[in-house]
């Protein structure tokens, strides 16, 4: 059946578990054997595997009804070059939209659920069964869109990285990220964890959870109740970012003092790395696709010069 239309529609999609599980024994039989071994449930890795695997057969189905479809794993994300007009439908969890989301220039981004009884779906408005009739109306512009600030980190080098959810600058094993941050006129040595920066979007995720922590360490301390309120929501096209220093050592070089704060355009956030290896800058979790930050790099975190869109 030739397609309804010549737009092209690029569906992402991902390995499951149990395909990751199938790569590192090289048969499932050997996969279930480690799984049931550890004594856990080898038959929840193959029901996933199975309506996942079913929701990319039928979404691929619909897909080609409605434009040149191509579909693309995630693996391959860092390397692919999308059209300035596709329309792009991430078919997993709510971290595929968010991986895939930095990589666009304009281009509308749908998140459809796979399996709606295992995942929430906070980013994942759509299942499989909405396609035939979603398709039509994203094409036609009759869907709304939200705009998603994004951050952006830029070398003295000239790479730049975005991150739709939050960026994280530290060191890439467990040991002390040595900078200079400087931040609104003020500066000082750290020596820490590293820091995380997040927008607006990623505020209920990684940042919500260094500030929980934080209010468990602060009720234990001053003997006070701990209050845990449920965070405001930040807009997900806020006019500025969060960073937060993890794990801040104060010592004769390295200071304590600037570990919270916001970012914006006017007060970005600058960082002069001063380790000499193991320095690294990635995004949204996606650990392989980072820039190096050794002695001698400079980074300018702010918010990124163009906006992801998501159909709602």
């Amino acid at each position: 059946m030739e397609p309804r239309s010549e737009r092209k529609i690029v569906l992402l999609v991902r390995r499951t578990r149990l395909d990751e599980l199938v790569a590192r024994f090289n048969t499932e039989d050997q996969a279930r054997f480690y799984v049931e071994h550890m004594g856990a449930d080898f038959s929840d890795y193959q029901s996933e595997d199975q309506t996942y695997k079913q929701a990319v057969r039928e979404a691929e189905k619909v897909l080609a009804r409605h434009g040149r479809l191509q579909v693309l794993n995630r693996t391959y994300l860092p390397n692919f070059i999308f059209g300035a007009h596709d329309t792009v439908i991430a078919l997993g969890q709510d971290g595929l939209v968010a991986n895939v989301l930095k990589y666009l220039d304009g281009q509308l981004l749908c998140g459809v659920n796979p399996d709606a009884g295992r995942w929430e779906g906070v980013l994942l408005p759509f299942t499989v069964s909405d396609l035939d009739t979603l398709m039509p109306e994203v094409f036609a512009e009759k869907r709304t869109v939200r705009c998603v600030t994004m951050a952006q980190a830029t070398l003295n080098t000239g790479e730049t990285l975005r991150g739709v959810n939050d960026i994280f600058i530290g060191p890439r094993t467990h040991t002390s990220a040595r900078y200079t941050i400087r931040v609104g006129g003020r500066t000082e040595s750290h020596s820490s964890s590293g820091i995380i920066v997040s927008t607006g979007l990623g505020s209920t995720g990684w940042l919500r959870s260094i500030l929980a922590g934080a209010a468990g360490i602060s009720s234990s301390l001053s003997g006070r109740p701990l209050k845990i309120n449920k965070q405001r929501a930040v807009a997900w096209d806020s006019d500025y970012l969060t960073f937060s220093v993890r794990e801040p050592w104060p010592s004769k070089t390295s200071g304590a003092e600037i570990t919270f704060g916001k970012v914006t355009h006017a007060e970005p956030l600058l960082l002069a790395s001063q380790m000499p290896g193991n320095g690294v800058i990635f995004s949204d979790g996606m650990e392989s696709d980072f820039l190096e930050f050794n002695s001698g790099s400079e980074a300018t975190i702010t918010l990124a010069d163009k906006e992801g869109h998501l159909v709602t």
